[in-house]
């Protein structure tokens, strides 16, 4: 009995392994955060802490990490870009036209390395071959788009 208390750093570092380990099973982020309080048990312990005390600091530290560090670090590894897929990614890209668009007769565009049926997002405009367009919206197979202006020099 007496190798425990002389020794209870030694059984606190075998709980965080344990708890660390366990951590890559379940990949919550709880046990890793339990095995830093115990880390802080371990501690607690190595300096001459009583065994209360070192588990008040291990509880402690690990309610801490619970409240203040995991939710930040859950927020953080789940945010990220969205993910568009479909037709939702051509929108705002831009295209060129490859046979004359009007408001009456659909054309067509070279977008993304394809051709698609086009009609002018403005019934009222006329759009020529060659003119680079910007798509701002798609209905089924048919993009529509506008005109991007040209700054003259």
């Amino acid at each position: 009995m007496d190798w425990l208390g002389e020794h209870a750093w030694a059984i606190w570092l075998g709980i965080a392994a344990f708890l660390g380990i366990a951590e890559l099973v379940s990949l919550d982020l709880v046990l890793i955060m339990l095995a830093v309080g115990a880390g802080a048990g371990a501690v607690t312990a190595a300096v001459g802490g009583g065994v209360g005390l070192q588990v008040i600091v291990a509880l402690v530290t690990s309610v801490a990490m619970l409240a203040l560090v995991r939710p930040s670090l859950v927020a953080r590894l789940h945010q990220g870009p969205d993910l568009v897929l479909g037709t939702k990614k051509l929108l705002g890209q831009r295209a060129t036209v490859t046979q004359r668009i009007t408001g009456l007769s659909v054309g067509q565009i070279k977008l993304a390395g394809e051709t698609w049926t086009a009609s002018p997002y403005d019934e009222n405009d006329t759009i020529e071959p060659g003119t680079t367009v910007e798509v701002f919206e798609i209905r089924g197979a048919t993009a529509y788009v506008h005109p991007v202006p040209e700054l003259d020099s």
